[in-house]
Protein backbone atom coordinates (compact mmCIF):
# COMPACT_ATOMS: atom_id res chain seq x y z
CA UNK A 1 0.00 0.00 0.00
CA UNK A 2 1.33 3.79 -0.82
CA UNK A 3 1.54 6.35 1.75
CA UNK A 4 1.30 9.81 0.84
CA UNK A 5 3.53 11.90 2.77
CA UNK A 6 3.51 16.10 2.43
CA UNK A 7 6.73 17.79 4.05
CA UNK A 8 6.38 21.50 4.27
CA UNK A 9 8.95 24.16 4.50
CA UNK A 10 9.49 26.86 6.89
CA UNK A 11 6.37 28.26 7.98
CA UNK A 12 6.84 32.11 8.49
CA UNK A 13 5.18 34.05 10.70
CA UNK A 14 1.54 35.15 9.85
CA UNK A 15 1.74 34.94 6.30
CA UNK A 16 3.22 31.50 6.39
CA UNK A 17 0.32 30.13 8.38
CA UNK A 18 -2.47 32.04 6.80
CA UNK A 19 -1.85 30.24 3.51
CA UNK A 20 -1.06 26.65 4.83
CA UNK A 21 -4.35 27.58 6.82
CA UNK A 22 -6.11 28.36 3.37
CA UNK A 23 -4.72 25.53 1.16
CA UNK A 24 -3.76 22.18 3.85
CA UNK A 25 -7.27 21.13 4.14
CA UNK A 26 -8.56 20.63 0.55
CA UNK A 27 -4.48 19.60 -0.27
CA UNK A 28 -4.85 16.57 2.15
CA UNK A 29 -8.58 15.96 0.89
CA UNK A 30 -7.60 16.28 -3.49
CA UNK A 31 -4.23 14.38 -3.01
CA UNK A 32 -5.17 11.65 -0.49
CA UNK A 33 -2.42 12.78 1.54
CA UNK A 34 -2.16 10.74 4.78
CA UNK A 35 0.30 12.63 7.00
CA UNK A 36 1.36 15.82 6.85
CA UNK A 37 4.70 17.15 7.93
CA UNK A 38 5.59 21.15 8.42
CA UNK A 39 9.09 22.62 9.83
CA UNK A 40 7.01 25.24 12.64
CA UNK A 41 10.31 27.06 13.95
CA UNK A 42 9.62 30.16 12.12
CA UNK A 43 5.70 30.33 13.28
CA UNK A 44 5.68 33.36 15.61
CA UNK A 45 6.71 36.61 14.32
CA UNK A 46 9.23 34.52 12.09
CA UNK A 47 11.39 33.43 14.93
CA UNK A 48 10.02 30.48 17.38
CA UNK A 49 6.80 29.45 18.25
CA UNK A 50 4.26 29.23 20.82
CA UNK A 51 1.86 27.35 22.53
CA UNK A 52 -1.38 28.86 20.59
CA UNK A 53 -0.23 28.50 17.43
CA UNK A 54 0.86 24.57 17.99
CA UNK A 55 -2.53 24.21 18.89
CA UNK A 56 -3.58 25.98 15.52
CA UNK A 57 -1.25 24.17 13.52
CA UNK A 58 -3.29 20.93 14.79
CA UNK A 59 -6.59 22.92 13.73
CA UNK A 60 -4.74 23.15 10.12
CA UNK A 61 -4.19 19.37 10.05
CA UNK A 62 -0.44 19.21 10.90
CA UNK A 63 0.17 16.49 12.04
CA UNK A 64 4.13 15.92 12.45
CA UNK A 65 6.21 19.03 13.60
CA UNK A 66 9.79 19.77 13.40
CA UNK A 67 11.77 23.09 14.34
CA UNK A 68 15.29 23.81 14.08
CA UNK A 69 17.91 26.77 16.01
CA UNK A 70 15.17 28.85 16.78
CA UNK A 71 13.48 26.05 18.50
CA UNK A 72 13.88 27.66 22.02
CA UNK A 73 13.37 31.15 21.45
CA UNK A 74 10.45 31.18 23.46
CA UNK A 75 10.65 29.57 26.32
CA UNK A 76 6.70 29.13 27.00
CA UNK A 77 7.09 26.54 24.77
CA UNK A 78 9.37 24.56 26.40
CA UNK A 79 6.46 23.02 28.26
CA UNK A 80 4.79 21.98 25.08
CA UNK A 81 8.14 20.30 23.86
CA UNK A 82 8.01 18.18 27.04
CA UNK A 83 4.07 17.02 26.45
CA UNK A 84 3.86 17.07 22.65
CA UNK A 85 3.79 13.36 20.91
CA UNK A 86 3.94 15.07 17.66
CA UNK A 87 6.80 17.84 17.51
CA UNK A 88 10.08 16.96 17.88
CA UNK A 89 13.77 18.99 18.64
CA UNK A 90 16.69 18.48 16.85
CA UNK A 91 18.02 14.56 17.89
CA UNK A 92 21.70 16.23 17.78
CA UNK A 93 21.16 18.83 20.43
CA UNK A 94 22.47 17.48 23.96
CA UNK A 95 20.31 15.09 26.04
CA UNK A 96 19.18 17.42 28.69
CA UNK A 97 17.75 19.34 26.00
CA UNK A 98 13.89 19.86 26.13
CA UNK A 99 11.70 17.80 23.67
CA UNK A 100 12.07 14.44 22.52
CA UNK A 101 14.17 12.69 19.89
CA UNK A 102 11.57 11.82 17.49
CA UNK A 103 7.73 10.89 17.11
CA UNK A 104 5.47 8.76 15.43
CA UNK A 105 2.04 9.55 13.82
CA UNK A 106 -0.32 6.63 13.00
CA UNK A 107 -1.92 7.13 10.01
CA UNK A 108 -5.80 6.75 9.86
CA UNK A 109 -5.17 3.95 7.17
CA UNK A 110 -3.14 2.36 9.55
CA UNK A 111 0.81 2.19 8.99
CA UNK A 112 2.82 4.61 11.27
CA UNK A 113 5.21 7.76 10.34
CA UNK A 114 8.32 8.65 12.23
CA UNK A 115 9.86 11.95 12.20
CA UNK A 116 13.51 13.14 13.17
CA UNK A 117 14.49 16.46 13.36
CA UNK A 118 18.65 17.17 12.81
CA UNK A 119 20.51 20.47 12.65
CA UNK A 120 23.55 21.02 10.71
CA UNK A 121 26.98 21.75 11.96
CA UNK A 122 29.13 24.26 9.20
CA UNK A 123 27.95 28.01 9.45
CA UNK A 124 24.88 26.96 12.42
CA UNK A 125 24.96 28.41 15.43
CA UNK A 126 24.52 27.21 18.83
CA UNK A 127 27.14 24.07 17.90
CA UNK A 128 26.11 20.99 18.22
CA UNK A 129 26.33 17.50 18.18
CA UNK A 130 27.41 15.75 14.69
CA UNK A 131 24.09 14.90 13.24
CA UNK A 132 25.92 11.78 11.60
CA UNK A 133 26.55 10.44 14.75
CA UNK A 134 22.93 11.27 16.15
CA UNK A 135 21.39 9.81 13.46
CA UNK A 136 22.50 6.87 13.76
CA UNK A 137 21.98 6.30 16.85
CA UNK A 138 18.17 7.22 16.89
CA UNK A 139 17.24 4.90 13.80
CA UNK A 140 18.28 2.43 16.25
CA UNK A 141 15.41 3.68 18.84
CA UNK A 142 12.54 3.69 16.13
CA UNK A 143 9.92 0.69 16.96
CA UNK A 144 10.88 -2.34 14.05
CA UNK A 145 7.15 -2.13 12.69
CA UNK A 146 7.53 1.61 11.76
CA UNK A 147 8.40 1.05 8.00
CA UNK A 148 8.32 5.14 6.97
CA UNK A 149 11.00 7.38 8.57
CA UNK A 150 10.98 10.98 7.53
CA UNK A 151 14.21 12.84 8.40
CA UNK A 152 14.14 16.93 8.60
CA UNK A 153 17.65 18.41 8.22
CA UNK A 154 17.90 22.05 9.10
CA UNK A 155 21.18 23.10 7.72
CA UNK A 156 22.97 25.91 6.32
CA UNK A 157 25.41 23.67 3.76
CA UNK A 158 24.25 21.98 0.97
CA UNK A 159 27.09 19.31 1.46
CA UNK A 160 25.73 18.67 4.24
CA UNK A 161 22.51 18.02 3.27
CA UNK A 162 23.34 16.04 0.23
CA UNK A 163 26.01 13.85 2.11
CA UNK A 164 23.15 12.87 4.90
CA UNK A 165 20.86 12.20 2.36
CA UNK A 166 23.22 9.98 1.01
CA UNK A 167 24.15 8.40 4.55
CA UNK A 168 20.41 7.62 4.80
CA UNK A 169 19.88 6.54 1.60
CA UNK A 170 17.97 3.14 1.94
CA UNK A 171 17.60 3.50 5.78
CA UNK A 172 14.87 5.96 6.09
CA UNK A 173 12.07 6.99 3.57
CA UNK A 174 12.19 11.14 2.62
CA UNK A 175 15.29 12.83 3.48
CA UNK A 176 14.11 17.32 2.91
CA UNK A 177 16.08 19.65 3.88
CA UNK A 178 14.74 23.15 5.77
CA UNK A 179 16.19 26.44 6.94
CA UNK A 180 17.97 28.58 3.94
CA UNK A 181 14.05 29.11 3.00
CA UNK A 182 14.58 28.92 -0.89
CA UNK A 183 13.42 25.97 -2.28
CA UNK A 184 16.20 23.66 -4.22
CA UNK A 185 15.36 21.75 -8.30
CA UNK A 186 17.48 18.71 -7.25
CA UNK A 187 14.21 16.53 -5.83
CA UNK A 188 15.00 12.84 -6.69
CA UNK A 189 14.58 9.32 -5.20
CA UNK A 190 18.06 7.84 -4.23
CA UNK A 191 19.51 4.94 -5.47
CA UNK A 192 18.51 2.46 -2.70
CA UNK A 193 14.52 4.34 -2.31
CA UNK A 194 15.20 7.29 0.19
CA UNK A 195 13.08 10.16 -1.09
CA UNK A 196 15.68 13.40 -0.94
CA UNK A 197 15.83 17.54 -1.81
CA UNK A 198 18.42 19.93 -0.52
CA UNK A 199 15.51 22.55 0.20
CA UNK A 200 11.83 22.25 0.13
CA UNK A 201 11.74 26.30 0.85
CA UNK A 202 9.86 28.51 2.76
CA UNK A 203 5.57 28.41 3.48
CA UNK A 204 5.32 32.54 3.63
CA UNK A 205 5.84 36.20 2.19
CA UNK A 206 8.18 35.80 -0.72
CA UNK A 207 7.86 39.62 -1.70
CA UNK A 208 11.02 40.38 0.47
CA UNK A 209 14.10 38.62 1.87
CA UNK A 210 13.67 35.08 3.25
CA UNK A 211 10.63 36.24 4.33
CA UNK A 212 11.10 39.44 5.85
CA UNK A 213 10.77 43.39 4.55
CA UNK A 214 13.19 43.88 2.03
CA UNK A 215 13.48 47.57 2.64
CA UNK A 216 14.28 47.02 6.34
CA UNK A 217 17.15 44.02 5.06
CA UNK A 218 18.67 46.44 2.83
CA UNK A 219 18.43 49.13 5.06
CA UNK A 220 21.07 47.44 7.47
CA UNK A 221 23.17 45.63 4.66
CA UNK A 222 23.62 49.05 3.06
CA UNK A 223 24.60 51.10 5.53
CA UNK A 224 25.27 48.61 8.67
CA UNK A 225 23.06 49.87 11.40
CA UNK A 226 20.30 47.98 12.64
CA UNK A 227 17.06 47.26 11.41
CA UNK A 228 14.04 45.63 12.93
CA UNK A 229 13.44 43.07 10.41
CA UNK A 230 9.72 42.81 10.60
CA UNK A 231 7.98 39.56 8.34
CA UNK A 232 6.99 40.66 5.01
CA UNK A 233 3.34 39.98 3.63
CA UNK A 234 3.04 40.05 -0.24
CA UNK A 235 3.57 37.19 -2.51
CA UNK A 236 2.36 34.16 0.23
CA UNK A 237 3.35 30.70 -1.01
CA UNK A 238 3.41 27.34 0.60
CA UNK A 239 6.45 25.56 -0.55
CA UNK A 240 7.02 21.39 -0.10
CA UNK A 241 7.02 17.98 -1.51
CA UNK A 242 4.78 15.49 -1.97
CA UNK A 243 6.04 12.18 -1.82
CA UNK A 244 4.96 8.29 -2.06
CA UNK A 245 6.61 5.54 -0.14
CA UNK A 246 5.35 1.98 0.33
CA UNK A 247 4.11 1.27 3.42
CA UNK A 248 5.31 -2.36 3.50
CA UNK A 249 9.46 -1.49 2.61
CA UNK A 250 9.66 2.54 3.33
CA UNK A 251 10.88 2.71 0.10
CA UNK A 252 9.77 6.46 -1.86
CA UNK A 253 9.19 5.70 -5.49
CA UNK A 254 7.72 9.38 -6.29
CA UNK A 255 8.53 12.86 -5.26
CA UNK A 256 7.24 16.61 -6.97
CA UNK A 257 8.10 20.07 -5.60
CA UNK A 258 4.45 21.74 -4.74
CA UNK A 259 3.88 25.63 -4.32
CA UNK A 260 0.67 27.27 -3.06
CA UNK A 261 -0.64 30.26 -3.09
CA UNK A 262 -4.18 31.30 -1.11
CA UNK A 263 -7.30 30.67 -3.04
CA UNK A 264 -8.72 33.70 -1.93
CA UNK A 265 -7.57 36.94 -0.78
CA UNK A 266 -10.30 38.11 1.61
CA UNK A 267 -10.55 34.94 3.95
CA UNK A 268 -10.32 35.87 7.77
CA UNK A 269 -8.92 32.55 8.67
CA UNK A 270 -5.17 34.10 9.94
CA UNK A 271 -5.32 36.77 7.44
CA UNK A 272 -2.33 38.48 7.75
CA UNK A 273 -2.62 42.74 9.59
CA UNK A 274 0.08 44.98 8.26
CA UNK A 275 2.82 46.07 10.54
CA UNK A 276 3.23 49.30 12.11
CA UNK A 277 7.02 50.88 11.18
CA UNK A 278 9.19 49.37 14.21
CA UNK A 279 7.02 46.81 15.06
CA UNK A 280 6.70 42.77 13.82
CA UNK A 281 4.10 41.07 12.59
CA UNK A 282 2.51 38.32 14.70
Amino acid sequence: MDITLLCIGDVVGKPGRSVLSQTLPHLVKTREIDCVIANVENAAAGSGMTELIYKKFLAYGVDLMTMGDHIYRRRELVPVLNESECLVRPANFPPEAAGREFAVFETVRGPRVAVISLVGRLFMRPPTDCPFHAIDRVLRQIPEDVKIVVVDMHAEATSEKIAMGWHLDGRVSVVFGTHTHVATADERVLDQGTAYITDVGMTGPHDGVLGRRKDRVLYALTTGMPSPFDVSLGDVRANGILVKVDSDTGKAHHIERMCLTAPTADSDEEKPSVPEAGSAAE
